[in-house]
């Protein structure tokens, strides 16, 4: 194989732990869903072992990628044409806005009307995230606090923090997430302050 083959292969354990993590689901259900064990869904995303077309092609369709989108294929036009939304059983629908692999990754969630009584299921996960309302009201469950955050509003959190998102019962929501790894975070540039004349 090549360098590019091999650079390629290494790359595909840290994006399917990724895929997994998005679509917050563990190893064992993924293994129910694929028909691939655990423990080798365990190796290749930590890298240990190279998978096969026979597990990418189960892996593709759980995760609701193309193969090339999986094992991040060069591109072969405009990018954005293979940004495909991925369904999740609640009826969200996420759609990744960044392709390369590693850095900070960015999604748009349209999240279905909720109900305002929800039992929140808290998640954890290594990383950091930042989410900015586009329209509707997006409640966020984060450690003690329970917010919500109106169009235009952002949050940011270090994801070992307890938290859940999800729509209240006024009508679907749509936000931004930019999802970076453990101690990354964004770098923020505020406009100079102006010295009143004086």
């Amino acid at each position: 194989m090549d360098e590019s083959t091999d650079r390629t292969l290494d790359a595909v354990g840290p994006r399917l732990k990724h895929l997994r993590q998005r679509r917050d689901i563990t190893l064992t259900d993924l293994a129910a869903e694929t028909g691939i064990s655990a423990s080798t869904l365990s190796r290749l995303e930590a890298g240990l072992r190279r998978p096969t077309l026979e597990q990418l092609l189960p892996l593709a369709r759980a995760y609701g990628v193309t193969l090339d989108e999986l094992v991040d294929a060069p591109p072969t036009g405009d990018p954005r044409v293979n940004m495909r939304p991925l369904r999740t059983s609640d009826g969200s629908t996420i759609l990744p806005l960044t392709r390369r692999p590693g850095g900070i990754q960015a999604y748009k969630f349209v999240l279905p009307a909720g109900r305002d009584d929800a039992e929140p299921d808290l998640r954890t996960h290594e990383g950091y995230d930042w989410a900015f309302v586009l329209d509707g009201r997006l409640r966020l469950v984060l450690g003690e606090h329970d917010l919500i955050l109106e169009p235009g509003e952002a949050a940011e959190f270090d994801t070992r923090t307890p938290h859940w998102f999800g729509a209240t019962s006024s009508g679907p929501v749509e936000f931004l997430s930019l999802v970076g790894k453990q101690g990354e975070r964004a770098h923020v540039r505020a406009a100079p302050r102006r010295h009143e004349p004086g």
